[in-house]
């Protein structure tokens, strides 16, 4: 699986003003269609194109991010016909090939969205790394490891 394209073809987002407490976020990430189409790169070549879904909505209703959008991947063209055969017959999304679409998603879709929010002043819905300070005293390090 080769992935020669991505594209978010629409992005919603909104801030709903409310004093944050405590804040739980949920993601829902759905594969929506799943084709093959005919592309000329230089020549033409079938590839499969997955639309896909991505949302991401806070609780308390504080604010929801969402994209919808496509990814183009090169297959091989039977391996291609078959996922297209089985997304038919299951509308699936447990197959091996919909799980690596999804985590592809979830990459690509996730830094986007943590600009989005940021931009929004809503908080990180995916936990970044915190420093924190120690009480402990810091002489020469003995456990190092280097």
């Amino acid at each position: 699986m080769q992935v020669i394209g991505f594209s978010i073809e629409k992005i919603e987002a909104e801030k709903n003003i409310q004093e944050i407490k405590e804040v739980r976020v949920k993601y829902n990430t759905n594969i929506k269609k799943i084709a093959i189409e005919e592309l000329n790169i230089g020549k033409k070549q079938e590839v499969l194109k997955v639309n896909f879904e991505f949302k991401i909505e806070y609780d308390p209703n504080i604010g929801s991010i969402f994209f919808s959008g496509h990814i183009l991947i090169l297959e091989d063209p039977k391996k291609a016909k078959s996922i297209v055969d089985e997304w038919e017959k299951e509308k699936s999304t447990t197959s091996q090939f919909s799980l690596q679409v999804i985590n592809i998603v979830l990459v690509r879709a996730n830094i986007k969205a943590l600009i989005i929010a940021q931009e929004l002043n809503l908080p990180p819905h995916i936990p970044l790394p915190r420093v924190t300070a120690s009480n402990q005293k810091i002489d020469p390090p003995n456990n190092y490891i280097g």
